[in-house]
């Protein structure tokens, strides 16, 4: 099993799959830092750029970063959808990424050696109806991710995604039953992730051995993903 002296730091690290990668990692002999707003080793709030600025502050520079924290917005038809709720899906979901990445990547690049893991969604690529805040937001995570990824290509900094399907995680908790249901039925696999699984992808994609790929987004949805 590999042995790891990196430092990682995981946002939204106090619960779902930002625990349970937190936990693998450490037992590979990672360093780990969590960064939540409720819990963890650190509190932050992603979507505020003068939280993400102390927290860079405390914790320095670190060679992993994994982007775990979300939301799922608003459960509604389009027209339904407050502006309020949609703005928060994005400072949440998307500026919460950007603002991580724009921290910490800097510090990766100087040292030449780095990995970034965006949590995205099967709903970036499918659109799932009701849920048009979270869809759009995870879908700009994925652009996000291609577009660093080209940028600090040649770096040693390699930037990837991850695009699961429903994950059975607190997050899910209050997520309209029917949305759920609709995504186990449309899984062929015919149930839910189980955090821990997503957690072994991620650990490959911020290990040595990863060592090819850049701006690419890695399923997990039980054979539901088409593209």
């Amino acid at each position: 099993m590999e042995t790891s002296t990196h430092t990682a730091l995981i946002t939204g690290g106090a619960s779902g799959i930002g625990l349970e990668t937190a936990h693998l990692l450490r037992s590979r002999g990672y360093r780990v830092i969590t960064a939540d707003l409720a819990g963890g080793d650190e509190k932050v709030d992603v979507s505020d750029p003068d939280s993400v600025a102390r927290l860079r502050e405390r914790v320095g520079e670190v060679d992993i970063l994994i982007n775990s924290a979300g939301i799922v917005g608003p459960s509604s038809r389009v027209e339904d959808t407050e502006y309020e709720d949609w703005r928060r899906t994005f400072a949440v979901n998307v500026d919460g990424v950007f603002l991580m990445c724009r921290a910490l990547a800097p510090g990766m690049t100087r040292r030449g050696w780095g990995r970034i893991v965006n949590l995205s969604s099967i709903a970036a690529k499918e659109g799932n109806p009701l849920q048009s805040a979270y869809s759009a937001s995870k879908a700009a995570v994925i652009g996000l991710t291609k577009s660093l990824g080209k940028e600090l290509a040649g770096t040693g900094v390699l930037v990837n995604a991850v695009a699961p399907t429903a994950v059975r995680t607190p997050m899910n908790e209050s997520t309209d039953p029917a949305i759920l249901a609709r995504s186990q039925a449309l899984t062929p696999l015919g149930r839910f992730a189980e955090p821990t699984e997503i957690a072994q992808l991620i650990a490959w994609l911020c290990s040595e051995e990863m060592s090819f790929s850049t701006g690419a987004v890695f399923d997990a949805s039980g054979g539901r993903a088409s593209y």
